[in-house]
């Protein structure tokens, strides 16, 4: 829990200050390995070749015994003094020496004949697991023991025997294992070094760079300067550097634009308070309005309270999008096409089309008047408003004075099982490159000059809020066609029960 706690610039101190221990670097863990699988593999050459030694040995051993025994076989045994026969046992090592031929076996020199024998060893078994178990059986076992061998005597067809102690053969075992163990250690030393310093160079080092960059960058995103300088290596190592560069790029571009969304709602925020003032004067006007007698007001100030009503809830909420999030959907069955209808009230088409009679844009209402969709109303009017809004923007900005060119904008509304799909269409010159490549994107998605890309972004927002999609309809030709699928929203099982027994 503490280190969980430690603060970054803590963290990028600790690492500049190199206080890691050397055994828990990464540098430390792999010269450990490295030391451990070279101390494996010579283990895995030492078991048997420790077993080929001690058949050599007794080869050696057997062979020595054999060149002796040609003076001992001229002549009989009775006739050879017992002092020679002792000298010649003193000089091989051996207690007793016999000859076996034509299966009749001929004792040659014997001393001390021991009461029995231990082990009985045959030269000529060189099965590695059976080589393997009698080396091991001598180490741990062996040193106060009686063996026998035996082995062929050349291409005669004579077999040499002969009894002896096994203290030599393990002493001298011991000595092997030893110095093989003093080469191991030292070739496990010289290569895991070598191994070490390759690996530190070609990996240790890069990876630390960039782990000291990531923490340097942590404690400055912001800082272009903590922006790591790829290298040139073509390997994995070189991709990596290569992306957290590009990662490490794109994060500050998302930082500036972030930054740039919270200065936006910090000055909305100054002058929230007095345009609220100001709408709430307009309201009380409009008030004042609605009690007056004159039909022409009569018919306009119901607009113009909704109108008034709205922009209230936007200088409420106009915070939303660059601070908080927007508020839950409250969602009920709407008709489409009297939201539509507001819509088209709002843009007040005839009055720009009064300023710019040559800019004349046709409305088209498509949708059925007995349409209903599962939405919140104020923000699928936002929604829908933000489409149309852009759409009209974009036909009023065409400087073409061309008079056969139509300009239209169609709301088309339709329903595919529980899912309501909207379609907003206009005949403008299109959405740009630029524009279509950051798609819902703020301050990027823009389509006109001067532009903030908000507007988009809010409905992308607002739409996926309902559970639904937007997308961008290819088209052809020129224009712009949005299409908007919204599912119904789910209904529960006691609602829907309620709803069956107040219909029966």
């Amino acid at each position: 829990m503490v280190a969980s706690q430690q603060k970054p610039e803590d963290r990028v101190q600790l690492h500049a200050g190199r206080r890691l221990p050397v055994l828990k670097r990464l540098s430390g863990k792999l010269l450990r390995l490295t030391l451990l699988f070279g101390l494996l593999a010579e283990i895995m050459i030492f078991v048997p070749t420790i077993a080929d030694m001690r058949i050599r040995w007794l080869s050696d051993r057997l062979n020595t015994v054999a060149a002796a025994s040609v003076v001992l076989a001229a002549s009989d045994a009775k006739d050879v003094p017992q002092s020679v026969q002792d000298e010649v046992l003193l000089a091989t090592g051996t207690k007793a020496i016999a000859l076996r031929e034509k299966g009749a076996s001929r004792l040659l020199a014997v001393s001390d004949m021991p009461s029995k024998v231990d082990k009985h060893i045959d030269i000529t078994v060189t099965d590695p697991l059976t080589m393997i178990r009698g080396a091991f059986d001598e180490l741990i076992n062996g040193g106060d023991r009686v063996i026998r061998v035996y082995g062929p005597v050349g291409d005669t067809g004579k077999v040499i025997e002969l009894l002896t102690s096994d203290a030599p053969l393990r002493n001298a075992m011991l000595l092997y294992a030893r110095n093989v163990a003093l080469i191991s250690l030292f070739i496990s030393v010289i290569t895991a070094s070598l191994v070490f310093l390759a690996i530190s160079r070609l990996l240790i080092r890069p990876i630390q760079r960039m782990s000291d960059n990531m923490l340097a960058f942590a404690q400055e995103p912001d800082d272009p300067q903590r922006i790591i300088v790829p290298g040139k290596r073509e390997d994995e190592l070189g991709i990596a550097e290569r992306e957290l560069a590009d990662m490490q790029h794109r994060l500050q571009r998302t930082l500036s634009e972030q930054k740039h969304l919270a200065d936006l709602g910090l000055a909305v925020s100054k002058i929230n308070h007095d345009m609220r003032n100001i709408l709430a004067s307009a309201q009380l006007i409009s008030d004042h309005l609605a009690n007056s007698s004159d039909p022409a007001i009569q018919r306009f100030v119901p607009k113009l309270v909704r109108t008034i009503d709205r922009a209230i809830n936007y200088s409420q909420t106009v915070l939303a999008y660059g601070g908080t999030q927007e508020a839950p959907p409250q969602r009920r069955r709407v008709k489409l096409h009297t939201i539509i209808t507001d819509v088209e009230e709002m843009l007040d088409l005839d009055a720009k089309a009064g300023i710019e009679a040559k800019s004349n844009i046709e409305f088209k209402n498509l949708v059925p008047e007995t349409f209903e969709i599962d939405v919140d109303p104020d923000q699928f009017f936002r929604i829908i408003s933000n489409l149309c809004r852009n759409s009209v923007q974009a036909m009023l900005g065409d400087t073409r004075n061309d008079p056969a060119l139509v300009r239209r904008l169609t709301i088309t509304a339709g329903q595919i099982g529980t899912t309501s799909i909207i379609g907003v269409d206009d005949t403008g010159p299109g959405l740009p490159a630029k524009a279509r490549e950051n798609l819902f994107t703020a301050f990027k998605g823009s389509a006109r000059s001067g532009g903030t890309g908000l507007g988009l972004a809010i409905v992308h927002e607002l739409v996926r809020a309902h559970g639904g999609t937007i997308e961008l309809r290819d088209n052809e030709g020129a224009g712009t066609s949005f299409e908007i699928r919204i599912p119904d929203q789910p209904v529960s099982l006691a609602e829907w029960r309620s709803r069956r027994s107040s219909i029966s």
